[in-house]
């Protein structure tokens, strides 16, 4: 099923834009990353199946040197098992399968994480083309405003400076389009690194949607998965406890012996041996065990508070991304605009050219701010959907 889905994410990318659920799709099936986790969990699976098995019986052969006529001459064949005490065994298992639920909580977050920065990735090659294209038609327009003020018959020394610092705001606008399309060719290469595959086009749109509400977003995080990684961990430090509390109790041993006499009868021993936990090392592990429960809970209640620090950064940083794009685009742009076409029509009967420029380069820096409040406004909402744990 992963070859087919792969195989199909290439061919959709060499004929058209990929879009970014695609990416991420294809991404969350074929991430080296996210299989390395996968083979330990496979690996843990294993251990599940041995942490329940009885330990391998012994098995010994011995001879002494006497001689055969002699009635302790012997050749001994001695079987010995261990057999754990009442409830080791289903504790060793517990201690497996919560580390099974760690593997899968830690896949679970490296999964968000990686959605995450698929998606800042993505929405970084946007903000790139997006000033690209801004920025490209900018160039046509000072182009086309420099060659009609240069139609003029006559020029005065005042509008050839006009003309001369046209064409320096043309070369900086042509050294930003550079600029812009190595951080393109950049972004794409870390894009597809995250993919898993090369990336060429990507199809996307991003807009300023609703206004963030910070009561609505803490409600959201009780699927965190950190939050749940943290409970994983305490829940398997608990089985640690349960198995050291086990191991205060001993061991039985068995024992069976034949023992072989040339000249003499042959005899079966049989024997029961323990372990004497009498030096406190058990007690010791025990109290360990239990502090580490402790440490684990305390992490978790670390974590909790900050997670909601973390939320309310990126919330500060989304509303104010959503702010900004609105002060631009309601109030900025529509005066700027009003200023641009006054100072564009003026070009025409050969007005002042330096006011022309300044105009035309502030409405660019408006435009610019707003594709910046777009893109910001998304990657806060991205990193405040990691903290939720969405994967898509």
């Amino acid at each position: 099923m992963r070859n087919i889905l792969f195989s199909s994410f290439l061919l959709a990318s060499s004929l058209y834009g990929i879009t970014l659920d695609e990416i991420i799709n294809s991404s969350l099936s074929q991430s080296p990353s996210l299989e390395a986790i996968e083979a330990r969990m496979e690996t843990n699976k294993h251990n599940i199946n041995i942490s329940n098995q009885f330990s391998n019986p012994e098995l010994l052969l011995t001879k002494n040197t006497l001689d055969s006529d002699q009635a302790m001459s012997q050749t001994i064949l001695t079987i010995k098992q261990k057999l754990p005490y009442y409830g080791k065994r289903d504790a060793s298992k517990q201690v497996a399968l919560a580390e099974d639920d760690v593997l899968e909580q830690k896949l679970q977050s490296a999964k968000v994480a990686l959605v995450e920065r698929i998606k800042n990735e993505a929405y970084t090659i946007w903000e790139l083309q997006e000033l690209y294209k801004i920025i490209d038609e900018y160039v046509k327009l000072t182009k086309r405003n420099i060659e009609l003020y240069e139609s003029y018959t006559s020029i005065n020394d005042n509008q050839h400076m006009g003309i001369m610092k046209a064409s320096l705001s043309l070369s900086e606008l042509k050294i930003q389009k550079s600029s812009i399309n190595s951080k393109i060719y950049s972004a794409y290469s870390r894009l597809s690194y995250l993919a898993a595959t090369e990336v060429k086009s990507l199809e996307i749109d991003l807009k300023v949607q609703e206004k963030p509400e910070l009561s609505k977003l803490q409600n959201s995080l009780s699927s965190n998965p950190q939050i749940a990684l943290k409970e994983s961990e305490i829940q398997k430090q608990n089985a640690k406890v349960e198995m050291a509390s086990k191991n205060n109790y001993p061991d039985i041993n068995l024992l069976a012996a034949y023992s072989y006499r040339e000249n003499f009868d042959d005899y079966l021993n049989i024997g029961i041996g323990i372990s004497l936990p009498i030096y406190s090392t058990e007690d010791y592990k025990e109290e360990a065990a239990r502090s580490a429960v402790l440490e684990a809970q305390s992490m978790k209640e670390d974590t909790e508070i900050s997670l909601n620090s973390t939320l309310k950064v990126y919330y500060a940083q989304m509303l104010s991304s959503y702010e900004i794009y609105h002060i631009i685009q309601d109030d900025s742009l529509p005066q700027i605009s009003h200023m641009f076409e006054v100072s564009s029509s003026s070009i025409a009967t050969g007005a002042d050219l330096f006011k022309y420029i300044d105009v035309l380069f502030s409405k660019l820096k408006l435009e610019q701010k707003s594709i910046n409040a777009v893109s910001n406004y998304n990657r806060a909402k991205a990193k405040i959907a990691q903290l939720k744990g969405d994967i898509k």
